[in-house]
């Protein structure tokens, strides 16, 4: 059988900040229509992997490989990055026309609606915690990407969103596309995971599929 291509990649991706070593030189595929579930403690490095994958920060060492052509990569970081002064809808169209989505209103929309979020116009700064998540991670779905990062997604969200989210996460594996999740709960994704990889004190120490790690 013919392995899935490669949509994103690390290979000997290191990250330092000054003297501290986040990030040992890793390798890791991220393969069309596979979830990936990056696992490990708490400051392990998964969120740097994520956010060198995302093109948020640049690797001090190694390299990124991109498929031809390249993805559209979405990406939903532990601590969301919105613009507090502007509503759920202004923060989503500002995303959609920076991604030079064709129709960035109508794209704003849709995932207002995806993510029952319509009803709340006030600034993102007023909004719940729970619905800033949904917020983050609407942001990370805008224009259906070819690659989904996604950094402990399912933190604020009750059961209901959190089953939501599952349910697109695996739409997006059928289509084709490739996800990413960083969690420190492996049984949350376990059964729906391809391959876990678990990285601890900035090396990936196992990988495999879900009963082997």
């Amino acid at each position: 059988m013919t392995e899935p291509r490669a949509l994103l990649a690390t290979r000997g991706v290191e990250r330092r900040f000054g003297r501290r070593t986040a990030l040992l030189p890793t390798d890791l595929e991220l393969r069309a229509g596979e979830l990936v579930a990056l696992v490990g403690p708490n400051g392990a490095g998964k969120s740097t992997l994520l956010a060198v994958l995302a093109g948020a920060i640049r690797p001090t060492a190694g390299r990124i490989e991109v498929a031809t052509p390249p993805p559209r990569v979405g990406w939903a970081p532990q601590r969301p990055a919105l613009y507090g002064h502007l509503s759920a809808f202004e923060n989503l169209r500002l995303f959609a026309r920076l991604a030079r989505l064709e129709h960035p209103e109508e794209a704003a929309k849709e995932m207002l609606d995806l993510m029952d979020l319509r009803a709340r116009p006030q600034p993102a700064a007023e909004l719940s915690v729970g619905n800033q998540q949904r917020l983050n991670l609407a942001l990370g779905l805008l224009g259906e990407p070819d690659v989904l990062l996604l950094d402990e997604p399912t933190a604020s969200l009750d059961p209901p969103r959190r089953r939501r989210l599952w349910e697109l996460v695996v739409e997006r594996c059928a289509g084709g596309g490739a996800v990413l999740v960083a969690t420190h709960v492996l049984e949350e994704v376990a059964e729906r995971a391809a391959r876990v990889v678990l990285l601890v004190d900035g090396r990936i120490v196992l990988a495999g599929g879900p009963g082997e790690v």
